[in-house]
């Protein structure tokens, strides 16, 4: 497993900006990206340290991250690994006690390839993309 992101959920990507850019300074960003399938709006974000973030704001009404936003809870929503291999991956972390939220969808942010979330035995949330050689490509300056 390779580190990707941390994510964070935000009303808006415009006000998510904002925000991480007023406290960590993060004045790189790739493009937005609408995926109707997970029903999020994403966009990534490199710190000077070269730390990625992940925005995630909802897409829809029924959008998974619009109960978090409502409560105030689980706005660092979770920590991103690149794999190579999800099935043997997935059965690792079952094995380890981890349950997965969802079944793999595809992720327009990763070209369509599968990604997984699931919560730990310490109620960390994981998720995994099977993309092992994905780059985020940071072209936008706000």
């Amino acid at each position: 497993m390779q580190f990707d992101h941390i994510g964070v959920i935000a009303s808006s990507l415009e006000a998510g900006r904002a925000a991480l850019n007023a406290v960590l300074e993060i004045p790189r960003w790739t493009e937005e990206f609408a995926d109707p399938v997970n029903e999020v709006c994403v966009q990534f974000g490199a710190d000077s340290s070269g730390t990625c973030y992940e925005l995630i704001a909802p897409f829809g009404e029924s959008s998974p991250v619009t109960k978090a936003l409502s409560a105030g809870k689980n706005i660092l929503s979770h920590v991103a690994y690149l794999v190579s291999d999800l099935a043997k991956e997935r059965d690792r972390l079952r094995a380890a006690g981890a349950v997965a939220t969802s079944d793999p969808k595809p992720a327009v942010a990763y070209g369509g390839n599968q990604i997984q979330f699931f919560v730990t035995p310490m109620r960390i949330m994981i998720e995994l993309i099977e993309a092992p050689a994905h780059r985020h490509r940071y072209e936008k300056i706000y």
